[in-house]
C-alpha cells in the first residue's frame, strides 16, 4: 500500500553504511516512525536506485529538505563511499527527492549532530569521566563495517562536527605481538591501518592471526567469532576479542589526547556495541589509560556506548533543521 504524504512538509534522511542504507522521513527534528526502511546495499547499484524504491513506497512525496550521511569522505558536497562503490552528490539527491535544501554529511558527522538528542536508555557508560561544561568538546567513534571518529564542537555559530577518515591512519604498535599482528595485516593488505583491525572484517583478521599462531587453518566470520566468544567455546575467538578490546582502548585513548573531548567519547556501530560486554574483562580501560605520565589525565574522559540504530538519522534531522532555520 502506497502512503500519501503532503508535499513540502517532510524531509528525507538517509544513513548509508557499508552494508545497509536506512532511509526515513522527518517532521522538523522528529522521525516519522512508520517511514523508516532498511535496504541492503548489495541489492542496488546506487543510492539513486535506493531512493527511487523508497520514494515509490512513500507515494513519491515532494520533500522540503534532504540530508544524507555516508560512510566515506565528503568533499564539496560529494561523498565517496569507502567500502562501497557509490558516489553521492547533492544534485542527485535533490532530483530524487524534490528537496530544495540538501546536505551531504560523513556518517560520523551525522552521529555527532545526534549527541544530546538521544534517549537515556540508548546510552551505556563504559568508563566514567569528570563533569564538564555544556560547550566541552565531544568525540564520536564508529566501529562497524569500517572505523572512523569525528570531534564535535559547540560554537556561538552552532554545532560543528569536523569530518575525518582516521580509520586509515597507521595502527599503533606497543608490543611484540602488536608488531607481529601489524606485519600479518601488512603482508595481506599492503598497509596496517586502524580499520584493518578495528572493524568487522578486522576482527576476522585478528582471528586468522591467532589461528595461524596456533597452527590452525580454521577461519570464522565476525558474527561467528562473537557467538563463540559469548559461549566461551573457542579459545581463539576469546583471544581475538581480547586483542580487539585492547587495541580499541589503545586507539581511542590516542584519539582522546588528540581531540581532548572533555564532554565525553561516544562509541557507535554494531561491532563496537558487540564488544561492550567484554571490555571490562579484556583490558579496554587499561589500554585506554596506558599513556605514560598522562595515565591519570585519561580518567578525565567518559566513554559511553550508543545503542540507538537510528542515531545517524536523528543527527541528520537535527542538522538539517538547524541549517534550514539559519542556526
Amino acid at each position: 500500500m502506497v502512503t500519501s504524504r503532503s508535499a513540502n512538509h517532510y524531509s528525507l534522511l538517509a544513513d548509508i553504511g557499508g552494508t545497509n542504507t536506512r532511509v526515513a522521513l522527518c517532521e522538523g527534528t522528529s522521525l516519522v516512525a512508520d517511514s523508516v526502511r532498511r535496504f541492503r546495499n548489495a541489492e542496488y547499484g546506487s543510492l539513486e536506485e535506493v531512493l527511487a524504491a523508497y520514494m515509490a513506497s512513500e507515494g513519491n512525496v515532494d520533500c522540503l529538505g534532504a540530508c544524507v550521511a555516508a560512510a566515506g569522505p565528503v568533499r564539496d558536497s560529494v561523498a565517496t563511499m569507502t567500502n562501497l562503490d557509490w558516489t553521492i552528490d547533492s544534485e542527485t539527491v535533490a532530483k530524487a527527492t524534490g528537496a530544495e535544501t540538501v546536505s551531504i554529511l560523513n556518517d560520523l558527522q551525522a552521529q555527532g549532530h545526534a549527541l544530546g538528542h538521544l534517549e537515556a536508555d540508548a546510552l551505556t557508560t563504559i568508563l566514567p569521566g569528570k563533569a564538564a561544561g555544556p560547550n566541552a568538546a565531544q568525540l564520536v567513534v564508529g566501529v562497524g563495517t569500517g572505523f572512523n571518529a569525528a570531534p564535535v564542537w559547540r560554537t556561538h555559530a552552532g554545532r560543528f562536527v569536523a569530518p575525518s577518515e582516521c580509520g586509515h591512519i597507521t595502527l599503533p604498535v606497543r608490543s611484540e605481538e602488536d608488531l607481529a599482528l601489524s606485519a600479518f595485516v601488512e603482508k595481506a593488505h599492503g598497509f596496517p591501518g586502524v580499520e584493518d583491525l578495528l572493524s568487522g572484517r578486522g576482527l576476522e583478521r585478528i582471528y586468522a592471526f591467532h589461528a595461524t599462531e596456533n597452527n590452525s587453518e580454521t577461519r570464522k566470520d565476525a558474527a561467528s567469532i562473537m557467538t563463540s566468544a559469548t559461549a566461551r567455546d573457542d579459545d581463539v575467538a576469546l583471544r581475538s576479542v581480547e586483542t580487539f578490546c585492547r587495541k580499541l582502548g589503545d586507539v581511542i585513548g590516542d584519539l582522546a589526547l588528540v581531540h581532548l573531548p572533555f564532554g565525553g567519547i561516544f562509541l557507535i556501530g554494531g561491532v563496537g556495541r558487540a564488544m561492550v560486554p567484554f571490555m571490562g574483562e579484556f583490558g579496554f580501560a587499561d589500554a585506554f589509560r596506558d599513556k605514560g605520565r598522562f595515565a591519570e589525565f585519561q580518567d578525565t574522559f567518559a566513554v559511553t556506548a550508543i545503542s540507538d540504530d537510528y542515531a545517524a538519522l536523528i543527527g541528520c534531522a537535527n542538522h538539517l533543521h538547524d541549517r534550514m532555520n539559519g542556526n
